[in-house]
């Protein structure tokens, strides 16, 4: 018997996709989560064979529960995801993901993946792998890249520059750099399109 965590803070999704799992004769579903702090805790105590991760789950994400999950148990990763950014699944097979799919793939299709990475196999959907092979490599410094994070939180530069204890015109200088390299005309749509990359 396989042993199963589902984490994703959708309910009626993941609601779903346990009863749809639970069909399945050798998969047993031991713990369910709704937050990436849950699904880390669920992990530590019910110690599963495989964790099915959504990876835009809150507080933090699916990546940084599962990099944790990693470091202290033997439990094998599915990383579940909506915005299949090639950067991240770099990201991701580095933590020691074995598996990447699309929230399009059928319960029944996850239950066969779920196998496959209980027999040591990965798995990684081919249109994400694809996509990974012909992305663009990012043309931001890390110093822009950190303050487009901060700025995807939607603070204003001056509580961004308090956090990362610069200056405004400073801030707004590196903000203004990213924008004009993305080719877009505020610091969100900036913050949002190297989020969908998977810089962020």
């Amino acid at each position: 018997m396989i042993r199963l965590l589902l984490a994703d803070d959708e309910d009626l999704l993941r609601t779903a996709l346990v009863a749809l799992l639970a069909l399945e004769e050798d998969l047993t579903v031991v713990a369910e989560a709704a937050t990436s702090t849950d699904a880390v805790r669920l992990a530590r105590e019910c110690r599963p064979d495989i964790a099915v991760l959504d990876l835009e789950m809150p507080p933090g994400d699916g990546l940084k529960a599962a990099e944790e999950i990693r470091c202290e148990l033997p439990t094998q990763i599915v990383m579940v995801t909506r915005h299949a950014r090639p950067a991240v699944l770099r990201r991701a097979l580095a933590a020691g993901v074995r598996g990447f799919v699309p929230k399009t793939t059928s319960a029944a299709r996850l239950a066969e993946i779920i196998r496959d990475i209980a027999a040591g196999r990965r798995y990684v959907d081919p249109d994400i792998a694809a996509s990974a092979l012909t992305e663009d490599d990012c043309p931001l410094t890390d110093r822009e890249l950190e303050l487009l994070r901060a700025a995807r939180t939607g603070s204003s530069v001056a509580e961004i520059a308090a956090e990362v204890h610069l200056a405004p015109g400073t801030v707004r200088n590196y903000l203004s750099s990213a924008m004009s390299k993305l080719g877009v005309a505020t610091r969100h749509a900036a913050a949002h399109h190297a989020w969908e990359q998977g810089w962020i």
